[in-house]
C-alpha cells in the first residue's frame, strides 16, 4: 500500500497548482562545452534536477515526515565532476544497462565486439556509454506535469553495437511524488538496447553517517540470478527462499551486506544482483522494489516495465570520491534499484530477449514513487 502521501506533511496542494520546469545553466565540461539543468519541481516540496550530460539524474530533494527537505541521491555539485569522476550516479545507461560477457554477442548469424570497460567484459554500454555524451534538449514543459524530454543519437557502430538507434528520456514529475523516466529507442537494423537510470539512493539523506544499512527493502522477486566470479550470470535462476536475497518481506539491508557466508555475497563484494521479478515484463509499470527510511518516514517505490532489477550496494566506493555532501563516498552509503532487462541476456537464451528490430522500437517505462510511510 502506498505511504501517505509527502503533501500530508506540508500544507495541501490546490489542485490547480501546476508543477514547474525551470532552464538554467550547469557548468562546463574539461573543453569548454556547456551543459544545462532542468529542474522540475512541485508542490509537495519534491525537486529533481536534470543535466544534459549523461541525461543524468543529479539530485532529488525530498521532504521527510516533518517536512526537512534533504538530497537523497548521491552524486557531484558540478557538471564537471561527472566528466572527471565518473562513477554512474544517476545517469542514464545504454545501449546495454549491465554486463555483456567478454564484451561479445551474435545476432542473426553475425558476431559483434564491444568496446571493454569491466576487465574483459563490457559495462553499461562500454567506454564511451551514453552515460559520457551530451543530450539534447528537445523540449521542456510545465504544468500538471513538469517534463524535460532529451534526445541522443547513437550511429551504426557505436561502441561496436549494430544499427543507428534514435533515442529520448522523458523526465516527468507530478503533484502526486511520481517521478517518471520513459526510456524510446528505435532501430534501423536489429540490435540490442536495455537503458535504465543508475541513481544510488540513501533515503536518510547523503552524507548521514549511518548510510543505507538500517533501511528496509522489499523486492517482489522469488528467484535471482547468480553471477560467477567475472559478475556475469551462469544462467540459472536460484531461489531467494533461505537466502540472504529473500527480500519478498521488507528486510533491513545489513542483514545479508556482509554475510560471507554466502558465497555469492563474496563475489559481489556485497550485493550486486539481478533479481528475476515475479511480475516479468508488463505493459504498464508495476512494483519492482519498495525502499523504506524508518528514521526519516521516507519511502521510495521503483515501477517498472522491465523483468529485471538490479540491486547494487555500491560496493564500489572505496573512499576516493568525496561526493556534494563533502563526505566521503564508501559501500552501502547509496544503493542502486535498477530495473531493466537481465545481464548478459544476448548470450543466455533462458532470458527475456533484448533485441529491438526496425520498425519495432524499444520502450521502457520506470517510475520513482515518493511518499511517507504512516
Amino acid at each position: 500500500m502506498r505511504g501517505l502521501l509527502l503533501g500530508a506533511a506540508l500544507c495541501a496542494a490546490s489542485p490547480a497548482i501546476a508543477a514547474d520546469a525551470v532552464l538554467a545553466p550547469a557548468g562546463k565540461l574539461a573543453d569548454g562545452t556547456p551543459i544545462e539543468s532542468i529542474t522540475l519541481k512541485n508542490a509537495r516540496g519534491i525537486e529533481a534536477r536534470v543535466i544534459t550530460y549523461g541525461a543524468t539524474l543529479q539530485s532529488l530533494i525530498v521532504p521527510d515526515r516533518k517536512g526537512k527537505r534533504a538530497e537523497v541521491t548521491l552524486g557531484y555539485d558540478s557538471a564537471a565532476a561527472y566528466e572527471a569522476r565518473p562513477n554512474y550516479f544517476g545517469v542514464t545507461v545504454g545501449r546495454y544497462a549491465n554486463r555483456i560477457a567478454g564484451g561479445r554477442f551474435t545476432l542473426d548469424g553475425s558476431g559483434y565486439q564491444l568496446t571493454q570497460n569491466d576487465k574483459a567484459n563490457s559495462l553499461h554500454g562500454g567506454k564511451q556509454g551514453f552515460d559520457k555524451r551530451i543530450w539534447a534538449i528537445r523540449s521542456v514543459s510545465s504544468g500538471p506535469v513538469a517534463r524535460v524530454v532529451l534526445g541522443l543519437t547513437s550511429p551504426d557502430g557505436d561502441q561496436g553495437y549494430p544499427g543507428q538507434v534514435e533515442v529520448t528520456v522523458t523526465y516527468s514529475l507530478d503533484e502526486a511524488g511520481d517521478l517518471a523516466i520513459a526510456y524510446e529507442a528505435a532501430t534501423d537494423k536489429p540490435t540490442v538496447v536495455n537503458m535504465t537510470n543508475h541513481a544510488l539512493f540513501n533515503l536518510a539523506g547523503d552524507g548521514a553517517p549511518e548510510g543505507t544499512s538500517r533501511q528496509l527493502l522489499t523486492i517482489p522477486a522469488r528467484a535471482y540470478t547468480p553471477v560467477d566470479d567475472k559478475l556475469i550470470p551462469t544462467g540459472e535462476l536460484k531461489p531467494v527462499a533461505g537466502t540472504v536475497f529473500d527480500f519478498r518481506k521488507p528486510r533491513l539491508i545489513a542483514e545479508g551486506l556482509r554475510d560471507g557466508r554466502d558465497p555469492q555475497i563474496v563475489i559481489g563484494r556485497g550485493y550486486d544482483h539481478n533479481f528475476a521479478l515475479d511480475k516479468g515484463q508488463t505493459a504498464a509499470p508495476q512494483l519492482a522494489a519498495r525502499l523504506e527510511d524508518p528514521v526519516s518516514g521516507r519511502v521510495l517505490e521503483v515501477l517498472s516495465t522491465e523483468p529485471g532489477l538490479q540491486f547494487y550496494t555500491g560496493n564500489f566506493l572505496d573512499g576516493t570520491l568525496a561526493g556534494r555532501s563533502g563526505r566521503i563516498y564508501r559501500m552501502g552509503d547509496g544503493i542502486a534499484l535498477e530495473p531493466q532487462k537481465f545481464p548478459d541476456a544476448p548470450n543466455q537464451r533462458g532470458f527475456a530477449s533484448a533485441r529491438v528490430d526496425p520498425g519495432k522500437p524499444y520502450r521502457h517505462v520506470m517510475i520513482y514513487r515518493l511518499s511517507i510511510a504512516r
